[in-house]
């Protein structure tokens, strides 16, 4: 097969565990504001769109989508596993946890910044949850991490990954369950 392809194709792999928190989040939604309502200084600290619940159903989600992955498709597939029993567990958990954690701090930079819920911020919005995914990776799952991610693979999420989130962003859009298309 192609050598880019197959670069894509372990690319969207290795991250679906970081992708499909914030699209879960989204869909499941919550009500519970993270922040309780917290302003600093004139904006809020994270606003109504971060919610327990969301954070909560986003990382399960992207847990799960991993765990299938890792037991049921992998080998199957012939595709990278996320590590052995149980540190793929830490792994997976690094992935989706830690697309939340940046997705989270890019909310909070957004309202430092002045902007409102949904306001455009381009990269940050597409890169943020990326950049959590693997500070969570390099911190707890640091040698699987060196060698999952190779220089090819991260060029490859870097260019893919904001394509995948406006994509999934305009879906949601569509389907009314988010209040804007990017």
């Amino acid at each position: 097969m192609n050598p880019i392809i197959d670069t894509i194709i372990v690319a969207i792999w290795l991250m679906l565990p970081a992708y499909i928190p914030n699209p879960s989040a989204a869909f499941f939604g919550g009500k519970t504001p993270i922040d309780r309502g917290i302003y600093w200084g004139k904006s809020r600290l994270l606003g109504d769109g971060k919610t327990y619940e969301g954070l909560v159903k986003g990382i399960s989600c992207g847990f799960l989508v991993g765990i299938v992955q890792h037991l049921f498709l992998s080998e199957y597939l012939n595709l990278p596993s996320f590590g052995i029993f149980p540190f793929f567990l830490v792994t997976l958990f690094c992935l989706s946890a830690g697309a939340m954690l940046g997705d989270l701090l890019g909310s909070l930079i957004k309202r430092r910044v002045g902007l409102k819920r949904g306001a455009p911020f381009p990269l940050m919005d597409q890169l943020d949850f990326v950049a959590g995914a693997w500070l969570l990776l390099f911190l707890f799952a640091r040698e699987w991490f060196t060698e999952s991610f190779s220089l090819d693979i991260i060029l490859a999420v870097i260019i893919i990954t904001p394509l995948l989130h406006l994509l999934t962003n305009y879906i949601g859009f569509k389907i009314g369950k988010k209040q804007v298309p990017w």
